[in-house]
């Protein structure tokens, strides 16, 4: 049984860092990805092949990663160094001034696996850990999922600014990135190139002005698509919305409310797709945030369920059981 906004432990009983994650299903095995904070790490990932035990496999990306230039022009840098005070008179130092190296921010890492080049590559959000100002995203690749990735740097998609974000893989294996630009106020969806490593086209600015954070993308097996969403609140969770179209790089739909006021106190992570016993699953994935103690933080997966126009929606449980097999069972 898992219990939702609970702090949730991998099989060594330590808790799971995969904040504003992702899932990758390879190889008989589920990989979540997420950001883990501590010390010089970035992102980290769990494998498991029931949805429920996790077993820690790699801090896949840390300050200490390897980085290596692509054909895009980017920013290579995985940390940074900053002044702090002069060194006193006299000491035994070449340098005339003490220098700290501070980390990077990398958020919502997202991972997808590209047959072209063999290879799973990795787009998340970039900040320069100083200040919110790069709004960059950044490109990571490993040959296995849960091996060392090698960094590829970070810039602004056609030169707009680019925060919270996600990829989707189409079913014909077509990638698109996803990030809020123009100071969130707007959402936009890039076509990715085949070997997923540059953005092809802005097919799409979507809710001018609205200003939507935190998107996570499913296609019902009917050939609509679905985009989930929260306002821009901070850390305080606010009421998620959701939109539809019958095309990715199409027209959407107004936005439409999905869940409780605070969408049961969580933003969208990711929607887990699933082929059951029971059917089709689609499972939304939410942080649940704490903004004060950032590594408590803590996750909810909860059932989308459809009414009769074929609109999704949420209700709150404590208790599931979930299974690639069974599916999602509430309790």
């Amino acid at each position: 049984m898992l219990v939702n906004g609970t702090k949730w432990l991998d099989t060594d009983g330590n808790p799971i860092h995969a904040h504003g994650g992702h899932m990758l299903q390879y190889d008989g095995y589920w990989y979540w990805y997420g950001e883990d904070r501590r010390d010089n790490i970035y992102v980290s990932v769990y494998r498991s092949k029931d949805l429920t035990n996790w077993e820690f496999r790699n801090h896949v990306l840390t300050t200490e990663s390897k980085t290596e230039p692509i054909r895009v022009r980017t920013d290579l840098k995985l940390k940074n160094e900053d002044e702090e005070t002069p060194v006193a008179a006299g000491a035994d130092n070449a340098d005339s001034t003490k220098r700290r190296r501070y980390k990077i921010n990398l958020e919502r890492p997202k991972v997808l696996y590209n047959k072209k080049l063999n290879k799973f590559v990795m787009w998340a959000h970039y900040e320069n850990g100083r200040n919110y100002l790069c709004a960059g995203c950044a490109i990571a690749t490993c040959d296995t999922p849960d091996g060392d990735f090698v960094y590829h740097g970070s810039f602004n998609p056609f030169g707009y600014m680019s925060r919270d974000c996600t990829l989707y893989q189409d079913a014909d294996g077509t990638a698109y990135f996803l990030s809020a630009s123009r100071d969130n106020a707007d959402m936009h969806v890039y076509r990715l190139t085949e070997d997923y490593l540059n953005v092809e086209e802005l097919v799409a600015k979507l809710w001018q002005g609205e200003y939507r954070e935190a998107p996570a993308v499913m296609r019902r097996e009917d050939g609509k698509y679905f985009i989930y969403s929260s306002y821009c609140t901070g850390w305080a969770p606010n009421q998620g919305k959701y939109a539809w179209s019958d095309g990715i790089n199409s027209r959407f739909s107004l936005l439409e409310d999905f869940g409780d006021d605070t969408t049961f106190r969580s933003q969208p992570a990711f929607i887990l797709p699933l082929d059951t016993e029971q059917g089709k699953q689609y499972i939304y994935v939410g942080d649940r945030w704490s903004g004060s103690e950032y590594f408590s933080s803590s996750y909810i997966f909860l059932l989308i369920k459809f009414d009769e126009k074929g609109m999704p929606y949420i209700t709150w449980n404590d208790n599931f059981e979930l299974d690639p097999v069974k599916g999602y069972t509430e309790l």
